[in-house]
């Protein structure tokens, strides 16, 4: 596959075929108590089952097996606050090549224990903005090859993969509902599931802090940034998204809907006490759309949210008890790198 060429759905294919061995299927689950709180029939695409903790581990390990020699041999370097950091480590590990992440001040305390458990050198560096200018100065002085979370084709051939497996799963599947980072989740399932089922509607969810997506398509820029994210759903709350998932999502998303912080923290509760599943908020944030009344609740239509990440930091959880929407308990200045 050329790097600057969106994947395919045989791309998409191979993608699975590669990762397989070390990635099995994650489960599809409908959860009686939780169809009857939203009213309708959900199904509830489980990556927070996937290794760890999130869909981040699919696109990390298809990179890496993807990543030439020369790719790896001076080392590589991302920077992250979160998932891809903590995927990224795992697979590097994979190919015993070396990986510098740089997480700004504040990050995940679970996801700075984990992904030095995996044999990456955490710097914690500043601010987000300051995070991301030391990485990119780590790249220039070492050599580094910079592993993007996102925006680049091999990472998002491997997130498609949770397309094809839903269309093995559920083949009656009529509407999916996909949170936003940056685009990467949401660009490959929709790059899968478009090819062989262009009726499935895919709808988009981002929170109204952090709307990205949805500024970058009003816009009509995929470089458009905002000026500041404010949203507890932290692994949604990049400032910008990058040129192949814009790309990509304006081909396969049928449309983008935003939900407050109130219905953030009231889908993480439903999921947490009625799917009886640790999620973190991001992954909840298809729920939200419904809660919300940003999407319909339609009985007869058959409905999956993927459930992005489970990897919430148990100091965490209380958060969601808090209905006052405007309080968002991440809030940082505009920066051009995600927190993903």
């Amino acid at each position: 596959m050329a790097n600057n060429a969106l994947p395919d759905e045989q791309i998409i294919a191979s993608a699975q075929a590669r990762i397989r061995p070390e990635l099995p299927e994650t489960p599809l689950l409908r959860i009686p108590d939780l169809d009857i709180a939203v009213g309708q029939p959900l199904w509830l695409k489980c990556e927070n089952f996937q290794r760890t903790g999130s869909f981040k581990a699919r696109g990390a390990l298809n990179w890496i097996l993807t990543a030439k020699d020369e790719e790896l041999g001076d080392g590589l370097v991302t920077v992250s606050a979160g998932n891809h950091a903590l995927a990224l480590a795992w697979a590097a590990a994979k190919r015993q090549a070396s990986l510098t992440v740089v997480m700004p001040e504040g990050s995940s305390p679970l996801k700075i224990r984990r992904t030095r458990a995996f044999g990456a050198e955490v710097i914690i560096h500043g601010s987000i903005h300051e995070a991301v200018a030391h990485c990119h100065h780590l790249q220039e002085r070492h050599g580094f090859t910079l592993v993007h979370p996102y925006d680049d084709p091999r990472i998002m051939a491997g997130q498609g993969t949770i397309g094809l497996e839903l269309l093995r799963q559920q083949p009656d599947l009529k509407r999916i509902l996909c949170p936003i980072g940056g685009g990467g989740l949401i660009s490959g399932i929709g790059l899968a599931i478009k090819a062989r089922r262009p009726d499935i509607e895919l709808v988009g969810v981002e929170p109204t802090g952090a709307a990205t997506m949805s500024n970058a398509w009003q816009k009509e820029d995929a470089g458009a940034s905002l000026e500041a994210v404010n949203t507890w759903a932290v692994s949604l709350a990049p400032a910008q998204v990058g040129r192949y998932t814009y790309e990509a999502s304006r081909q396969v998303v049928d449309r983008i809907v935003t939900v407050s912080e109130a219905s953030i923290r009231a889908a993480t509760r439903h999921v947490l006490t009625q799917a009886r599943l640790y999620a973190e908020p991001g992954g909840c944030a298809g729920l939200a759309a419904l809660l919300d009344g940003q999407v319909a609740i339609e009985p007869d239509t058959a409905t999956a949210m993927i459930v992005c990440g489970g990897n919430l930091d148990l100091e965490q959880v209380h958060l969601c008890q808090d209905d006052d929407e405007n309080q968002a308990p991440f809030s940082v200045s505009k920066s051009t790198t995600p927190r993903t």
